[in-house]
């Protein structure tokens, strides 16, 4: 926002140019910083995913679900091994008894990405 002179009559306007101007970079600061947390959650499973052969680690991917002008949502999924993400994450029942221990990878990268967004976000927006 620059520093003019305005007369009292179109102080409104200004007042709301300046708000827009805010809204805009607030927008674009926001989008980033989710498009930045969805990879980083990515990333993170990708890292402590259980590794047998590598194929469920690579398979981790982003997509942008929704967009619009004010907001972003980003979904991090498994296209390919989608089915075994639960199994692994929350260990399940074997066939002869007994359990498989939990893998738990998933919902720690979730929350470090949460974590990261709003530290992120706030960032940004106190600093501009």
């Amino acid at each position: 926002m620059s520093n003019r002179k305005v007369k009292i009559e179109g102080l409104a306007d200004a007042v709301m140019e300046g708000l827009m101007e805010y809204n805009d970079l607030a927008a674009d600061t926001v989008k980033k910083a989710v498009k930045d947390a969805g990879k980083t959650v990515r990333d993170e499973i990708r890292q402590n995913a259980p590794e047998r052969t590598g194929r469920y680690a690579k398979s981790w991917r982003t997509k942008t679900t929704k967009e619009s002008s004010q907001s972003l949502e980003i979904t991090v999924y498994s296209p390919t091994r989608y089915m075994i993400a639960h199994l692994l994450e929350h260990g399940h029942a074997k066939r002869n008894g007994g359990r498989v221990a939990a893998r738990v990878h998933i919902a720690p990268a979730e929350q470090n990405g949460i974590e990261e967004l709003e530290i992120e976000i706030g960032r940004t927006l106190r600093n501009g």
